[in-house]
């Protein structure tokens, strides 16, 4: 029988994501056959599948740590905000509807089957599952009808780990309030206990472990040092992404955090290259003088260009623009770029169109045929080969796309202007590819290094597969796994 054992936190960004990957690579170099999965994700970064479903992007990165092409079944209900008090509902990879939040508290019990029976295709071919929570256990408000935490792990019989993270603080109370307001029947599954993010001697922390199990009567698994390294790996949430600080001498992008962001792992590999520096602008901030504007994708773009325009950010632009600065925009920033977006049947709201930037001499009409699809073609200028994905709705045309910035099957897509200084792309993922991302930035005057962008982020992973080897009892976590099957 396949094992599993699921991860939950104290609270959500205590490092979830980040412990699964690290143990997905660590076990999969022991040579057993580990699939990541987590029941539902909330995430507009998202991933597409070779089949063209998508997945949260955290679950791509697991995936990937345990060298398995990612399928929708890692992660069967993505939700991506649309709004603060609501969100489009992916089911296996496929848009299954939009929903406001109190809809979706009533009717979440509904995609239990659906998620129980990818949980039951990933272990056909997996010695191991290891299960991602989302959140906390301790809402216990969202306890009914739960398919994300504990009602997923009582559903599926799985034994759970608790994660705490002490770098923000309160980790004792966190973990021992969390034990405290669970009924005794989810407290049972709690099999141990983990101490995430420990910056120092992690010794120091000895009377603090203790005091954890005092009042728990769970084992500790370990005190994890903070890994340095984490912001080398594809970040889920925008919020993880380093970004503000101009270092000399580097070429320096302006990128808008847009409040409905999405798909912004266009910005990983460009953060890690040392001759640009990637500032991210947030709301009341104004977009500083740089070399390129990014205006990235969004899951909102109507909303995303109504808040550009309230932050002031369209003027600042526009300035830039006129300075003979340098704009791209991808995916909903590509739609911004044009003269108009329109949605027409009420995709994102109330029917209704609005202008763009007016950048780029395209329109955009918004429909419901989604594109989810991986991309391969090459650059229109350079001919260089290119990789990424789309998800998008959308469609966009006009006398720019005639001079298209990439090219498949000698079909143009994307939009260039006259003078070649504003580009738009509905594709993402184009920085990963080392080739483009060292021609384009050298187009544009910053000096590039050797960076090989995807030999890195696996470098990573087996680092942080070290890292774990040497401060988890991941033995323990193996035993705790093997027994739920018997």
């Amino acid at each position: 029988m396949t094992a599993a054992i699921m991860f939950q936190g104290t609270g959500s960004n205590v490092g979830k994501s980040v412990l699964v990957a690290g143990l997905a690579r660590l076990y999969a170099r022991k040579g057993i056959r580990v699939a990541p999965f987590k029941p539902q994700n909330m995430s507009n970064n998202a991933a597409v599948t070779v089949d063209g479903g998508e997945i949260g992007r955290a679950q791509a990165l697991q995936a990937r740590a345990a060298g398995l092409e990612p399928t929708v079944h890692m992660n069967p209900v993505l939700l991506k905000p649309e709004s603060d008090t609501g969100s489009q509902i992916i089911l296996q990879g496929r848009r299954f509807g939009t929903m406001r939040a109190r809809e979706y508290g009533k009717r979440k019990a509904e995609l239990l089957p659906s998620i129980l029976e990818s949980f039951e295709l990933l272990k056909q071919s997996a010695d191991l599952i290891l299960v991602e929570g989302a959140g906390s256990p301790a809402e216990i408000n969202l306890r009914s009808g739960d398919i994300a935490n504990m009602g997923f792990a009582e559903a599926a019989d799985l034994p759970v780990i608790l994660i705490g993270d002490i770098d923000r603080g309160g980790v004792i109370a966190s973990l021992v309030g969390t034990r405290a307001v669970l009924p005794q029947a989810d407290r049972d599954r709690i099999k141990a206990f983990l101490v995430n993010k420990m910056r120092g001697d992690a010794r120091l922390f000895d009377d603090g472990v203790a005091a954890i199990r005092a009042a728990t009567g769970w084992p500790s698994l370990g005190v994890v040092p903070w890994f340095a390294e984490a912001h080398r790996l594809p970040a889920e949430d925008i919020l993880d992404l380093s970004g503000g600080t101009v270092r000399p001498d580097t070429l320096t992008i302006a990128v808008p955090v847009l409040p409905r962001i999405a798909n912004f792992d266009d910005l990983d590999p460009l953060t890690l290259e040392p001759g640009v520096s990637v500032v991210l602008v947030r709301a009341g901030e104004p977009i500083p003088v740089c070399d390129l504007v990014l205006i990235p994708g969004s899951k909102s773009t109507i909303a995303d260009m109504a808040f550009l325009r309230a932050q002031g950010w369209d003027i600042d632009i526009l300035a830039h623009r006129r300075r003979g600065g340098r704009v791209i925009g991808l995916c909903g920033g590509y739609q911004m770029l044009g003269r108009v977006i329109s949605d027409p049947d009420g995709l994102e709201g109330p029917p209704q169109s609005m202008p763009g930037l007016g950048l780029l001499d395209v329109e955009t009409i918004l429909v419901s045929d989604k594109t989810t699809a991986p991309f391969s073609g090459r650059d229109a200028q350079s001919g260089l080969a290119v990789s990424g994905y789309e998800i998008h709705l959308g469609r966009t045309d006009g006398p720019d796309a005639a001079r298209p910035w990439l090219e498949r099957r000698g079909v143009g897509e994307g939009a260039v202007s006259a003078d070649g200084r504003v580009r738009g792309s509905y594709v993402h993922g184009l920085f990963g590819d080392d080739a483009f991302r060292r021609t384009f930035l050298m187009s544009i005057g910053a000096e590039v290094s050797d960076l090989a962008y995807e030999i890195e982020v696996d470098r990573t992973l087996d680092r942080l597969a070290d890292h774990l080897e040497e401060h988890v009892d991941t033995d323990a976590i193996l035993k705790y796994a093997d027994r739920a099957t018997r």
